[in-house]
């Protein structure tokens, strides 16, 4: 016995059997077998060697026990330490129909007005670009991204918004672009990327220079800041004074960037009252999610299609909801789309405004006349569509159930790779939130 110990303490130790790495990256489960049975064998040498008659039946009875338990510590690891995001868990749970795939988006409804220039247009197209004009953009703006200063954007922009307010500014080529909420710079940033010569009026109630002290910040050289000390709000601006100055006269000429986290209704009122057309909204959050009031709540609505809810607990979409909760972790549940009295526009009930500072309960007759207002004025409205699909970007973020098609499908890594997209890290592709570009006039009643 004591041989044997001495033996078993003088083999080399196998990285594998210590739950290390591989050669090739990857944890040899065999080798965690092996492991198990190895101490089996030498408990049992050890209990026949030492003892006989009714104490070896104990023994070996507790050499079984430990071998079975051994086994079942092995293989039960794998399962309480995979993350219910994981995106090979849900394929497992869920197959491949509900891992993001083509078939998955918008399996929920994606509420979108019928625009007055939906009307009007024999081909019902809502702008001017295709998707073949924003894959050709993504070719170029993947080798400009990777040149941003601020390379951890937390709290702000990812990597789908940032291509998208780049593509939109550099469409639309106005001659002032107008920023509520700059944070660290960066979407001053891609707004320069866009448009290198035009001029910029930022309204920030922090200067961004002011995070230089932390960590990068970009500061533009030809920008008007209204920041810090000198901080307007959008909607006590004297516009006209501004744009006098700045020589600008035609306003179907300029580009307005929310990104305040302010009611969107509200904003949409002040850019028509100013005579702005062209607005882009950040962060238009889905219903039941969102600290502000966006025009994806309020287009929401029964007589649209995609819109509408049912908060009955038996109901075929709160079990769907239930479901992906598990597995999309911005996905909204039933509990969190419906308020006490079934409310589910806005956020149960609720118009959010100011970082969610402020809030208060609406009708749904409410709710409804804000959708006809906002119907009245739109001629376009546009949500960006994700760049590609979970599949690729690995994103366990948004529910794609809620999203229109992404530019890339799922599946499609060759054309994700030859992009540069596959360079990218994971967390760039995690702050999707329906980015939308409206064109907007005064009603005609």
């Amino acid at each position: 016995m004591q041989e044997t110990m001495l033996s078993s303490r003088r083999s080399p130790t196998h990285p594998e059997e210590d739950g290390q790495e591989g050669g090739d990256g990857s944890f040899d489960d065999e080798s965690k077998t092996r492991k198990s049975a190895s101490f089996g064998a030498r408990a049992f040498v050890h209990a026949r060697s030492a003892l006989s008659g009714q104490c070896a039946t104990v023994s070996i009875f507790l050499f079984f026990l430990v071998s079975v338990a051994s086994l079942l510590f092995s293989r039960s690891r794998h399962v309480l330490c995979v993350s219910p995001y994981d995106p090979s868990t849900r394929a497992l749970l869920f197959g491949a129909a509900l891992d993001g795939l083509a078939s998955d988006f918008g399996s929920l409804g994606v509420p979108w007005y019928p625009t007055k220039f939906q009307g009007r247009s024999k081909q019902g197209k809502s702008v001017e670009w295709s998707r073949k004009d924003l894959l050709k953009g993504l070719e170029e703006f993947v080798k400009i991204y990777e040149t941003r200063p601020i390379k951890n954007n937390m709290y702000g922009m990812g990597f789908d918004h940032s291509f998208g307010l780049w593509f939109m500014a550099r469409w639309l080529k106005p001659d002032l672009m107008i920023e509520s909420g700059a944070f660290k710079g960066h979407s001053t940033w891609v707004l320069r990327q866009a448009m290198p010569e035009t001029w910029i009026i930022s309204l920030s109630p922090r200067h961004p220079e002011k995070y230089l002290k932390k960590g990068p910040a970009y500061v533009d050289k030809n920008c008007t800041y209204f920041a810090g000390k000198e901080f307007v709000d959008f909607g006590s601006v004297d516009w006209g004074s501004i744009l006098m100055k700045r020589g600008i006269s035609d306003l179907s000429r300029v580009l307005v960037f929310f990104d305040d986290h302010q009611n969107e209704l509200k904003r949409l009122k002040q850019a028509l009252n100013a005579g702005f057309q062209h607005l882009i909204f950040e962060d238009n959050y889905d219903t039941g999610s969102g600290d502000h009031y966006s025009l994806r709540h309020i287009c929401d609505q029964y007589y649209i299609r995609g819109g509408g809810h049912s908060c009955f607990i038996e109901s075929d979409e709160a079990r769907i909801r239930m479901k992906r909760k598990r597995f999309w972790e911005k996905a909204v549940d039933r509990d969190e789309l419906c308020g006490n009295g079934e409310e589910w526009w806005g956020v149960r009930g609720y118009m959010r405004d100011d970082f969610n500072h402020s809030n208060r309960a609406i009708s749904y007759e409410e709710h409804f006349q804000n959708s006809r207002f906002v119907e009245s004025v739109l001629d376009v409205y546009w949500e960006l569509p994700p760049v590609a699909g979970p599949s690729l970007t690995h994103q366990t973020r948004y529910d794609p159930a809620r999203a229109s098609d992404p530019i890339i499908e799922d599946g499609r890594f060759g054309l994700f790779q030859r992009l540069g997209l596959a360079k990218l890290e994971t967390s760039v592709f995690n702050g999707y939130t329906q980015m939308v570009y409206v064109q907007v006039s005064a009603s005609a009643s």
